[in-house]
C-alpha cells in the first residue's frame, strides 16, 4: 500500500511540474538514471550470478523566485529497482537561498558524506566506499545550513533532531569545510551521534591533465576504527580506467577491513556508458565480483 501512494505522489508531482512551469516562474526538471549490471560473487564456497540494479532513480527538482535576492528550491527523488518491486525515498527537500547562503529540511546526505565528493569511483557497487567505512549516511530530519562561498571556501553544518520526547534539535549533526580553487577540492568533515557514530574525515581530489585522483582518511572514535582510501582514474578517448583501494583499521584489536576495485567505463553517449568491475572486499572473509553494467541517464 505504501508504494502506491508513493507512486502516485510521484506521478502528481510529474503531471503537475510543467504546468506550473508554464503558470509562473518555476524551474523544474525531470531527471533520473537507470544502472543495471549482471554480477558474479564469489564468497567462501558460494558462487552466484545476480542481476543488479544500481540505485536506479528517478525525480523532479527546481526553484522559483520569490523575491528579489531570495529562491525556493527543491528536490523529490525516488529509488526504483529494474528487476523487483521497490520504489523508496531518496533524498527529498525543499529550502531557500540568497546571499545569506542556502538552508535546507528534508531528507537528505549529510554534509560528511556530500564532502566525498567523486573520490569514490565504484559508487552504488560492490566497491561502494560505504562497504568499508561509515559516514554515508542519507538522513530523514535533517536542517542544513550552506554558507555562501568566502573566497574559495564554503561550509556545511545539519542537525537531525531525534524526535523523541526530551530529545533535543541537534541530537545528531554533521559538518565540513570545504576549500575548492581550480581543479583542487580539500574537504574537512565530520559527524556526532549520526547513526550512533562519531567520526572525522579528511578528504582532496585533484584533477591534472587526463587523471582524476582522490584520498580520503578517516577516523571513527565509536567504532575505534581509522583508515585510508585512495582512487585514480585515467581517461583517454571515450575509455575511463579507474582503480581504488581502501583499508579500515581497528585500533583495538588489529582486524582490518579492505576494498580494491578496478574496472572500465565506455562512453556509448553523452548520457549513456557500459561498464566493467571487479571487486575484491576483505573482512573476516573475502568477497570477490566480476560485473559488467550499463547506465543511462535523462
Amino acid at each position: 500500500m505504501n508504494k502506491v501512494i508513493l507512486l502516485g505522489t510521484a506521478t502528481a508531482m510529474l503531471a503537475t511540474a510543467p504546468f506550473a512551469k508554464a503558470n509562473g516562474p518555476i524551474d523544474g526538471k525531470l531527471y533520473g538514471k537507470i544502472n543495471a549490471s549482471v554480477v558474479n560473487t564469489a564468497s567462501g564456497s558460494e558462487d552466484t550470478w545476480k542481476l543488479n540494479s544500481n540505485a536506479s532513480r528517478i525525480g523532479v527538482k527546481g526553484s522559483t523566485q520569490v523575491s528579489e535576492g531570495l529562491t525556493v528550491f527543491y528536490k523529490t527523488e525516488f529509488e526504483v529497482d529494474v528487476d523487483d518491486d521497490v520504489f523508496k525515498q531518496r533524498n527529498i527537500y525543499a529550502g531557500v537561498k540568497g546571499r545569506f547562503g542556502s538552508i535546507l529540511a528534508g531528507k537528505n546526505d549529510t554534509p560528511t558524506k556530500l564532502a566525498q565528493k567523486k573520490i569514490d569511483l565504484f559508487n552504488d557497487l560492490e566497491g561502494d566506499i560505504m562497504k568499508t567505512f561509515a559516514g554515508e549516511n542519507l538522513m530523514s530530519n535533517i536542517i542544513a545550513y550552506t554558507t555562501p562561498k568566502y573566497g574559495n571556501f564554503s561550509a556545511t553544518y545539519a542537525v537531525m533532531p531525534g524526535e523523541e520526547d526530551g530529545g533535543s534539535l541537534s541530537d545528531a549533526s554533521s559538518y565540513s569545510v570545504n576549500y575548492s580553487k581550480g581543479d583542487l577540492y580539500v574537504a574537512v568533515a565530520g559527524d556526532s551521534n549520526v547513526k550512533g557514530a562519531d567520526l572525522v574525515r579528511v578528504v582532496s581530489q585533484y584533477k591534472v591533465d587526463a587523471w582524476q585522483l582522490g584520498l580520503m582518511y578517516q577516523d571513527n572514535d565509536t567504532t575505534d576504527e581509522s583508515g585510508y582510501f585512495a582512487s585514480a582514474a585515467y581517461k583517454i578517448d571515450n575509455i575511463t580506467y579507474k582503480a581504488q583501494y581502501g583499508s579500515n583499521e581497528n585500533d583495538t584489536d588489529g582486524s582490518d577491513k579492505t576494498t580494491l576495485s578496478l574496472g572500465a567505463d565506455f562512453k556509448l553517449a553523452k548520457n549513456t556508458k557500459s561498464f566493467v568491475f571487479f571487486t575484491d572486499n576483505e573482512d573476516s572473509s573475502s568477497t570477490k565480483t566480476f560485473g559488467l553494467g550499463l547506465e543511462h541517464k535523462f
